[in-house]
């Protein structure tokens, strides 16, 4: 099966402080974990351990939705985290994206040309 990693694309666009990219980030990991814990729970097992996790940036809501087609296709686990608009963002704006925990082959597949945030 290979290493099990978990993927977290960031909107760029959206002028986030650092702070809340650190608590959107955190969101989807912890959506993303718990999606994974029921739906493939061999992957989070041996994710578990060491909880590997990359955070790439995307432009945007178009590049974000492409990224979420992809897994979609190869029927990888995702979770999309839209903000409750409490502080920066309004309402229900999407904000990042979480891929897996899955196989680092599957998933570098979608993200595997995105940059580091």
């Amino acid at each position: 099966m290979g290493e099990i990693k978990q993927v977290i694309a960031v909107r760029t666009d959206l002028g986030m402080g650092k702070g809340k990219i650190a608590a959107q980030v955190g969101h989807a990991c912890v959506m993303g974990s718990e999606h994974v814990r029921k739906s493939h729970p061999e992957w989070w097992s041996e994710w578990w351990g060491g909880q590997e996790k990359v955070v790439v940036k995307v432009s945007g809501i178009k590049e974000l939705q492409e990224v979420k087609r992809h897994a979609i296709d190869l029927n990888l686990p995702w979770s999309e985290i839209s903000d409750a608009g409490h502080t920066q963002l309004a309402p229900g704006t999407t904000t990042c994206i979480s891929i897996g925990p899955a196989p680092e082959n599957l998933i570098d597949k979608i993200t595997g040309n995105l940059k580091l945030l």
